[in-house]
């Protein structure tokens, strides 16, 4: 198998655990390169070594390039890294992984140059005041959010900041995308699912004329106030390399302790 490592931490690169497990998939028979900047040609798989700030990074190149991405847990909590390197090198030496798809969003009106997200997008306020947001949703005008921003999550990204904002917690098989808001100054306003086949155009205006904060998972950018935004499902998934028989709901027990209470015991 053609195999590629992605690496952000240079550290990482002298760590005893990556080198042995780099050179024991090489003595099994694959052939291991680094990936920079690009998956290189006639690349099987990915592995992303790290955390889930290095996965997500990962994730922007192989999502595009169509090529099965693994995490491989280097850093703490690890949801979307989440296996070992001994993990990682039983399952490639012995086949026992599968691949599931997991979809990204496409962003118009940031001037990314790779506009795709994994978890999600959010539009936050860069200044003291609170955002009023237009949000339309394929043509239809919701009702204008004031908030300190507003999120769109696929249900990878459900576990992520949209968990953290009181969103809800999405199976990432679900067609499905989220939008929650920020610290709302409206008593009314809910987190919304709506299908993944929505378009969904985002006008958010700062108060103070700070501008505003776009960030696309790990990466930040600015746009001026009443700038329109314009978030939609990719044409490609992301394809995630899972080894064993764990599952989501496995890794929100394990890593996320949920219903952790001492009558689950």
């Amino acid at each position: 198998m053609e195999l590629s490592y992605y690496i952000k931490n240079p550290s990482l690169r002298t760590d005893p655990r990556v080198t042995d497990l780099l050179g024991a998939l090489s003595a099994a028979g694959h052939s291991v390169t680094e990936c920079v900047s690009e998956v290189p040609a006639g690349c099987d798989m990915l592995l992303a070594v790290g955390g889930d700030g290095t996965f997500l990074d990962a994730a922007h190149l192989a999502g595009p390039a169509g090529v099965p991405l693994l995490g491989v847990n280097m850093g703490h909590m690890g949801f979307l890294s989440e296996y070992s390197p001994a993990e990682v090198e039983a399952a490639l030496s012995s086949g026992g992984f599968s691949v599931e798809l997991r979809d990204m969003l496409d962003v118009e009106g940031v001037g990314a140059e790779s506009p795709c997200v994994l978890n999600e997008v959010g539009i936050l306020r860069s200044g003291a005041t609170i955002l009023s947001i237009e949000v339309e949703i394929d043509g239809h005008r919701l009702p204008t959010y004031f908030a300190d921003g507003l999120l769109v999550s696929t249900p990878s990204g459900s576990t992520a900041y949209n968990l953290s904002a009181g969103g809800p917690i999405c199976a990432p098989d679900v067609r499905a995308l989220l939008l929650t808001p920020v610290s709302p100054h409206n008593l009314n306003l809910r987190p919304m699912v709506v299908p993944r086949s929505s378009v969904i155009a985002v006008r958010p205006f700062s108060k103070d004329g700070s501008g505003v904060m776009i960030t696309l998972d790990n990466r930040t950018f600015n746009v001026a106030s009443g700038s329109t935004v314009k978030i939609h499902a990719s044409d490609f998934e992301l394809k995630r390399v899972r080894p064993g028989k764990s599952g989501f709901f496995d890794a929100l027990r394990s890593k996320l302790f949920w219903g952790e209470d001492i009558r689950n015991v």
